[in-house]
C-alpha cells in the first residue's frame, strides 16, 4: 500500500508584540487563517525640486512610507464541535482582544494619567505601547504600527458571542525613520531592507531586446 504523499506544512503570518527596549517577545498572535490578498503600497519621500534644485530630482530622503492591508477570518466552528470549553463559553472575545488591546493604553496608565490630572500635573506621558512585528514568512519581518482595526462579527452563539468574524487590519513599516538604529525595531527595519536588496539580486536582469529598441539614445 502506497503512503499518502506528506503535504509541507503551511506556515501562517501573524503579528509578534515585543519589549521596545529589550526585544523580549511578550506574545505571538497567529492568524487562523491566511488572508487570500495582501495590499501594499509605498509612499516615495522624494526631495522637493520646487527650489529648481535640479541636483536633487534623483535623490530620496529616506525609506518610502510602506503601508499593509489584510484581511483575517476568524471561525471557532471547528473548536466547538470539538467541545472546546472556552470557545463555548467566550466565543472569539479572547482572541479578538488580544488584536484590539495593541491600539489601546492600559486601564491602569488611563486611571494613572487621571490621577497625575487631578493633582496638577501638567505634562503627561504618552502610553507607551509593546513593539508590533508583522511576520508574513520568513522572508517578511517587519516592525509596523498598526493604524486600522476593524471587525465584523458575522455569527453568533445562543449567548450572542461572535463566533465567526472578519478582520481588516491596516499596518505601517516603522523604518528607521521611526525607530532610529539603536532600537530593536530599527534593527528589525535594517534585516527587512536588506532582504529587499538580496531579493533584487537574484532577479534576473531584462534586456533592451524584450522592450522593442536597441539601447538607449
Amino acid at each position: 500500500m502506497n503512503a499518502a504523499p506528506i503535504s509541507p506544512k503551511l506556515l501562517k503570518g501573524g503579528l509578534a508584540l515585543l519589549d521596545a527596549q529589550t526585544g523580549a517577545v511578550l506574545r505571538i498572535v497567529p492568524l487562523q487563517y491566511n488572508p487570500d490578498t495582501l495590499t501594499r503600497s509605498l509612499k516615495i519621500k522624494s526631495v522637493d525640486t520646487e527650489s529648481g534644485d535640479h541636483i536633487d530630482a534623483l535623490r530620496l530622503k529616506g525609506p518610502p512610507e510602506e503601508t499593509f492591508k489584510l484581511e483575517a477570518e476568524m471561525d471557532l466552528t471547528d473548536q466547538l464541535e470539538a467541545g472546546d470549553s472556552q470557545a463555548a463559553q467566550l466565543g472569539l472575545h479572547p482572541a479578538l482582544a488580544v488584536l484590539e488591546l495593541t491600539v489601546y493604553p492600559s486601564s491602569t496608565h488611563l486611571l494613572s494619567t487621571n490621577a497625575l490630572v487631578s493633582a496638577g500635573v501638567l505634562e503627561i506621558v504618552p502610553a507607551q505601547t509593546p513593539l508590533t512585528v508583522f511576520i508574513f514568512g520568513p522572508n517578511r519581518i517587519m516592525p509596523v504600527r498598526i493604524t486600522d482595526l476593524s471587525v465584523t462579527e458575522e455569527a453568533f452563539d445562543t449567548s450572542l458571542n461572535p463566533i465567526r468574524a472578519k478582520v481588516s487590519l491596516g499596518m505601517r513599516v516603522l523604518s528607521v525613520d521611526d525607530l532610529g538604529f539603536e532600537q530593536k525595531g530599527g534593527s528589525l527595519f535594517i534585516t527587512y531592507l536588506q532582504q529587499k536588496e538580496l531579493m533584487k539580486q537574484l532577479a534576473a536582469s531584462g534586456s533592451f531586446k524584450v522592450l522593442g529598441i536597441g539601447g538607449i539614445p
